[in-house]
């Protein structure tokens, strides 16, 4: 069976930024696992994995564009510790969950002051020019609860 939309696939992967070393190797786990054509991977990675079956190899270089955007460099705040959930005072480089008054975000603690941290909102590999390897594991068609709720679900239910 080949990759197309309502199909659910599982895969395993290395990244690493374009020149760079790897950064991340899922192959020592559970492959990961995504509803194709709902947008539930990276835009660039996602287009490379259409027509693909089980057993495919292959490499894909995916851009800023098409992977985790540009940054933005609007993306640095000041932040008082209090809105910071879970740990008090974070460490310079600690991934924190920030309270604002709209939603909760992620963000990269760049400065730590006695009341205030500097963050930046922007995802840990925005702007960066990145390469997948990848080895396609499994491909079958999507249950009708999968299609509805837009993800695929996983050995005994769901998975996110």
């Amino acid at each position: 069976m080949r990759i197309e939309n309502n199909t659910v696939v599982s895969f395993h992967y290395k990244l690493q930024e374009v020149g760079g070393e790897y950064t991340e190797d899922s192959s020592g786990g559970e492959p990961m696992l995504y509803l194709h054509g709902y947008r539930g991977l990276l835009p660039g990675l996602e287009d490379e994995m259409k027509g693909k079956s089980a057993g495919d190899k292959f490499s894909v270089e995916v851009t800023p564009e098409n992977g985790y955007g540009l940054r933005d460099e609007d993306g640095f705040k000041r932040v008082p510790i209090k809105h910071l959930i879970g740990r008090k005072k974070p460490l310079l480089g600690d991934i924190v969950t920030v309270n604002t008054k709209d939603r909760k975000i992620q963000a990269t603690v760049v400065k730590v002051g006695r009341h205030n941290v500097d963050v930046d909102t922007n995802h840990p590999l925005a702007g960066k020019h990145l390469k997948f390897d990848v080895e396609v594991i499994d491909v079958r068609e999507a249950t009708m609860d999968e299609v509805s709720h837009r993800h695929a679900h996983g050995p005994g239910g769901h998975q996110h």
